[in-house]
């Protein structure tokens, strides 16, 4: 009877083929695996299977303690691998063999791929292989488990499992061509979705600095994080194809391998050509990049033009509103010492006689003479001051000077030229 604490666990799918017969499917516990004290006389599978597709959930039976220690016990799976930092890794594999008294009883090998794929709408999702196989030495029985697959992928690898090449069967990297087929799938759709809204950019003829808003900057920000996440896959996609190449060809130069070795030239071939297309595949997605940057680059630019002639407008009415102050300025200096000396001096040059009639100040001259010169001596003081002001900001500040340290036309050019370049 099954143990009510594995309850939460779902069933494991099953998909076994035996030699001269077809294929089989049916459902196990992960705890099935308990009911037997052999570890290769695995009890929910036939010991004439051959090969053994097993489809399970590894967030489940990540929590459930019964069940893991069931599949690490009959797969002799490393108990870290069910650890959390394998679980948020972006790719791996690894391999190892086990032995029983120094003879060599079965190879493990796993690994794990992640395939991010953007939509048109800018909604995206992740795609993960997340694959353990054991191999059986005495036997020749290949074990594959799968782990939370989507049924697109699941229903992909099964195909290829039930059309594999059956000459393969005897080497224990047989299944990794099937895979990394749905791997290279997977990768080239996550590329071209890219390369199609790269190119709904580049197609645009409408943006102008009035429309290149935040929005849009935003959303070409959005499409290069998810494009960098794509490059990070394929680099990593191809990291463990060579890493599979490499233990693979260890295996076949050992004295452990069986197998004709025409079978592990055939699969070399294959891993090779997965290894290539993938590679290839990074290359335009680095080409896809590169015509993003461009297009960021290029709004930036449009931007940047549309800020210089605003600081250009800006800069044109500035000095209007200078010049109107300096004539503002210039009519108050005029003025303020005539005001200043007749206040201060209490000067009444108008009156009103016993008549009622106007009369004017017989000493109106005396305001004058004070008036003018010092007016006069004013505005003098007030332009040296001027110059000597303008003179304390550099030579360059109101005219060029001999020694090219002012900004003349062609220096000015060259500024906006490199301001330009920078974005």
């Amino acid at each position: 009877m099954r143990d009510p604490h594995c309850e939460s666990c779902p069933p494991l799918k099953l998909l076994q083929w035996h030699q001269g017969d077809d294929w089989k499917s049916s459902e196990a516990y992960p705890d099935d695996f308990l009911t037997t004290h052999e570890p290769e006389d695995l009890a929910p599978v036939s010991k004439n299977t051959r090969v053994c597709v097993i489809i399970a959930s590894a967030s489940k039976i990540r929590t459930c303690d019964r069940c893991r220690q069931a599949l690490i016990r009959h797969f002799r799976m490393r108990e870290s691998w069910w650890s959390d930092h394998y679980k948020r890794s972006n790719g791996y594999f690894g391999c190892e063999t086990t032995r029983h008294a120094g003879m060599v009883t079965g190879i493990n090998t796993w690994a794990y791929f992640e395939v991010k794929q953007l939509f048109k709408n800018r909604n995206y999702e992740w795609n993960s292989l997340n694959v353990f196989t054991r191999w059986v030495a005495l036997t020749k029985q290949t074990f594959v488990l799968i782990f939370d697959p989507n049924f697109p992928v699941e229903k992909e690898i099964m195909k290829g499992v039930l059309n594999l090449n059956l000459s393969l069967l005897d080497d224990p990297y047989w299944v990794y061509p099937i895979l990394l087929d749905r791997v290279a799938h997977l990768q080239e759709s996550a590329v071209w979705l890219i390369r199609h809204q790269v190119r709904v950019i580049e197609k645009r003829i409408d943006v102008t600095p009035e429309n290149a808003s935040s929005q849009y900057f935003r959303e070409l920000h959005d499409i290069a994080r998810h494009a960098i996440h794509v490059n990070e896959t394929l680099d990593v996609a191809v990291q463990s194809i060579e890493s599979i190449q490499m233990h693979h060809a260890n295996l076949v130069a050992s004295t452990t391998y069986d197998p004709d070795p025409t079978v592990g030239q055939d699969l070399r071939a294959e891993l090779e050509f997965f290894r290539v297309f993938i590679a290839n595949l990074r290359h335009r997605s680095i080409s896809n990049d590169k015509r993003l940057q461009n297009e960021i680059q290029s709004a930036f630019g449009i931007t940047a033009k549309r800020n210089a002639e605003t600081s250009v407008e800006i800069g044109r009415a500035a000095r209007m509103d200078s010049a109107a102050m300096k004539t503002i300025a210039l009519v108050t200096l005029i003025f303020l010492p005539p005001t200043f000396i007749s206040s201060v001096f209490s000067m009444s040059f108008f009156h009103i006689d016993d008549n009622n009639a106007w009369g004017l100040s017989n000493e109106f001259w005396v305001y004058w003479v004070f008036a003018v010169p010092i007016t006069v001596v004013t505005v003098i003081v007030w332009q040296r001051w001027q110059h000597w002001h303008n003179s304390t900001l550099g030579p360059g500040y109101m005219k060029p000077d001999s020694g090219g340290n002012s900004l003349d036309g062609s220096k000015l050019a060259t500024l906006k030229l490199v301001d330009e370049n920078r974005v």
